[in-house]
């Protein structure tokens, strides 16, 4: 009997796992034959699990949807890898979810078999999140905007621009990006016949559903590339452009992508980034320790000379101004 339980529980498992199997895979993966598939399969449904059944050489079985399913059946790896993702979660910067994840894990925790335990908390203790600064997201704003974008939706609310300016926007709506400090929303704002990137916690409402809307051409085939140079260049005075003497994937380690666009350049990295003040990139790109080189605009590469002739007379010594390109 207990045998016979553990291999029901074992076909449940695999029936979650994938959205079709076959009588024979299943036999073959559970070392029983097709026999015993179909007469599981029964027994199953007597205990009142939906599951699907087509005929054919194609056919298979399905679980189906239903409330009577029973709860998600994890393999130790699975089980390790959605503990470890919901302690990540509990720093999320959307409202109420961190402490929902925190809830579940402590849930999770305590029906984590005896094996995976100091497994988890070993790996647990040894990982630090460090939660830069974010601003929290209503969750209900989130949950609008995601269906609007599903059934293709017009949406009405109101936003609040980066002076604190209020206005009551029509957008429809495309796609969400999350960078992992914000959530942005790549809308085509009607009133403004525009494409715009909206920061989701300045919606000061939660978005209205209104009619349906045609898909528009996309302004990137990439929406998240096409979130990142919004954030990274488009609203600022400058659009700086540098070579850093170093490759791509050392530069990334330093230098998040909501700070800047980096591309490869043949071993060194070009970076792209917006900026009201030439000083702060300065600094900036003085602290990430590689060498250097000013590509765009002129204005960098003057202000640069200036900075660099007020640091070598604090240090007391010389140097000569480079002329403006």
């Amino acid at each position: 009997m207990l045998e016979t339980s553990a291999r029901l529980l074992q076909l449940l498992s695999l029936l979650q796992m994938r959205r079709e199997w076959t009588g024979s895979a299943l036999a073959e993966r559970m070392s029983v034959t097709e026999r015993t598939v179909r007469r599981d399969i029964g027994k199953l449904r007597n205990l009142g699990y939906p599951i699907n059944a087509s005929p054919g050489v194609a056919g298979g079985y399905q679980l189906g949807a239903g409330a009577q399913l029973p709860p998600l059946l994890l393999d130790d790896d699975e089980a390790l890898a959605v503990a470890l993702g919901l302690s990540a979660v509990t720093a999320s910067p959307v409202a109420g979810v961190g402490e929902a994840s925190l809830r579940a894990l402590t849930k999770l925790e305590q029906v984590l078999p005896s094996r995976l335990r100091p497994k988890f908390s070993t790996l647990k203790n040894a990982v630090v999140t460090l939660a830069g600064p974010t601003a929290a997201v209503d969750p209900e704003v989130l949950t609008g905007i995601s269906s609007a974008v599903a059934e293709r939706r017009v949406i009405g609310f109101r936003y609040a621009k980066a002076d604190g300016e209020s206005s009551r926007r029509l957008a429809e709506p495309y796609r969400l990006v999350d960078t992992g400090r914000r959530w942005y929303l790549v809308a085509f704002d009607t009133g403004r016949q525009d494409w715009r990137t909206f920061r989701v916690d300045r919606f000061e409402s939660v978005p209205t559903p209104r009619e349906r809307f045609a898909p528009r051409k996309l302004p990137q085939p990439d929406l998240a590339a096409y979130v990142q140079q919004s954030i990274t260049r488009s609203p600022y005075q400058f659009d700086v452009v540098v070579r850093i003497d170093a490759p791509l994937q050392a530069v990334a380690e330093r230098i998040p992508p909501n700070i800047a666009t980096l591309s490869d350049d043949g071993g060194a990295t070009v970076l792209r980034a917006g900026y009201d003040s030439l000083d702060y990139p300065l600094v900036q790109l003085a602290a990430v320790g590689f060498a250097f080189e000013i590509l765009e605009p002129a204005e960098f590469r003057q202000r640069a000379a200036e900075l660099a002739d007020r640091l070598s007379a604090a240090a007391g010594t010389e140097t000569a101004a480079a002329p403006p390109a």
